[in-house]
């Protein structure tokens, strides 16, 4: 298993896990761009964000609104982001949202 973030969930990598389901798990991003910075996989490898389904989507979505009101920038707004593809910036092949908050982005 050579996947970064499957290695996460299976919890052979160490990482500050801030929130989990039975379907998703989220952590803070290791190197931030933001006071808030944290990632949001599903447990199970998907290469790319266009490849998740809907009901994986949908609990990536509800897990961030979960997470961005313990976070505490559920009122204050924050971003939501998917890179996909190398062009993007995406450095690991495992979709992952991205939550951004805790200042004006």
């Amino acid at each position: 298993m050579s996947c970064l973030f499957c290695r996460i969930v299976a919890g052979e990598v160490p990482a500050t896990i801030v929130h989990e389901t039975k379907t998703t798990l989220a952590f803070r991003d290791i190197q931030p761009k933001a006071p808030v910075h944290v990632l949001l996989i599903p447990r199970e490898h998907v290469p790319n964000a266009v490849d998740l389904d809907g009901d994986q989507l949908g609990d990536l979505f509800a897990a961030a609104g979960e997470v961005a009101e313990a976070e505490g920038v559920a009122e204050t707004g924050y971003r939501l982001l998917f890179n996909t593809g190398p062009d993007s910036g995406q450095e690991v092949f495992h979709a992952h949202l991205h939550l951004l908050g805790g200042q004006r982005l």
